[in-house]
């Protein structure tokens, strides 16, 4: 497994939309395998391929320990409630802010097995889901039409 370069906010690539993967194939799988250790190794909780420098529609996601989903072309289905909750990102170091989040979301997707998968994540899940399926579009969580406000640490 290799450790790969994260692309920080600026780099024009962060900016384009993922083109779908049409075959999974030893490098697909190969780059979900150091997706997940470049995640682990930056104490992230999801990461997109454009963040990687692959503009394909892969994400990995971890928020509970040990509960890996890697999801290959992924598009949100549905969504219902709200939640306002501190966000950051893996390509925008140092920043964090409030943003405005669906509390629930149903993710279709193929795993890494060509099996379509359906998911239903909620809370900090569902946040996930959608940051990193944004990135697949292009869009950081400090775009206007997500990003409510700075975070100022309470302490």
């Amino acid at each position: 497994m290799a450790i790969l370069n994260i692309v920080k906010e600026g780099d024009p690539l962060l900016r384009k939309t993922s083109r779908p993967v049409t075959e999974i194939t030893p490098r697909i799988l190969t780059l979900l395998d150091d997706m997940v250790d470049t995640m682990h190794r930056a104490n992230g909780c999801g990461l997109a391929a454009v963040q990687v420098g692959v503009l394909r529609r892969v994400v990995v996601i971890e928020v509970e320990e040990g509960v890996v989903y890697e999801m290959i072309n992924p598009r949100i289905v549905a969504y219902a409630g709200r939640q306002e909750e501190v966000e950051g990102c893996l390509s925008v170091p140092g920043r964090s802010g409030y943003t405005t989040r669906p509390s629930a979301v149903t993710v279709r997707y193929t795993d890494r097995t060509g099996e379509e998968r359906e998911l239903r994540g909620k809370d900090l899940l569902a946040r996930a889901i959608c940051h990193e399926c944004d990135h697949l579009d292009g869009k950081l969580f400090i775009d206007k039409d997500i990003f409510v406000r700075e975070y100022e640490d309470e302490e």
